[in-house]
């Protein structure tokens, strides 16, 4: 199997000019798309991502209980995950941007260490909330629960570190939403906890249908 690299050594063997041609233009493309930008992520599905998470904060206010609460969230954040998994990687197939190497991995990979920290601290949280209901430290109507207290910051706050830490690898406005969504995460972790969902609907929806469109309009869909 022919190496990608052009021989450098002089005791390497020399390859026939054609395929040393062939491994250098290899050699060359494969180091142009691990530098150049990821620009696959979706601005439609950025807005339609808005959308639901406008919907879900509307939601989500009417719940009777923190475990209501949650279940629309988690909801939300499985359906947030799909469209975003499915309007990127098409966005990909059209532009014919690798999204599981080079650019597209890093991207991948700089998201997933605070997608996984928001999911313990939700779970670490939630299961005081439970351990403090069972035991009699909280006690029916003494709500607004250290969920409702402390999740909307949290998920805000470390999704926006998420994607400032992916966005290093794309374009310039992945990382401005980064930026804003750690802001609106870090007043809503210094505000009283009846204004979670609003502060969920500003960074979730607003913030994702105003740069989804800039994104779309920019940067080709």
């Amino acid at each position: 199997m022919p190496n990608d690299r052009p021989a450098l050594r002089r005791d390497e063997p020399a390859l026939p000019p054609d395929h040393r041609a062939e491994a250098h233009l290899r050699f060359i493309r494969d180091t142009m798309s691990r530098t150049a930008e990821f620009t696959a992520v979706s601005g439609w599905g950025g807005v339609a991502m808005g959308v639901t998470a406008l919907g879900a904060a509307a939601l989500a206010a009417q719940q009777p209980d923190v475990s209501g609460w949650l279940r629309v969230w988690a909801a939300e954040a499985l359906v947030g995950f799909a469209i975003g998994a499915w309007t990127t990687a098409r966005k990909a197939q059209q532009h014919g941007a690798p999204l599981l190497s080079g650019q597209g991995r890093k991207f991948l990979l700089g998201l997933a260490p605070a997608i996984f920290t928001g999911l313990v601290l939700t779970l670490a949280v939630y299961g005081f909330d439970l351990d403090a209901a069972r035991y009699d430290a909280v006690v029916a109507g003494a709500e607004p629960s250290l969920s409702l207290r402390l999740l909307p910051g949290l998920w805000l706050l470390l999704y926006g570190a998420g994607v400032v830490s992916a966005g290093m690898f794309s374009i310039r406005l992945i990382p401005l939403l980064g930026a804003a969504l750690m802001l609106v995460g870090t007043l809503a972790l210094l505000s009283p906890a009846a204004w979670g969902d609003a502060w969920m609907a500003a960074g979730f929806g607003g913030l994702h249908l105003a740069f989804g469109l800039l994104i779309a309009y920019r940067h080709g869909g």
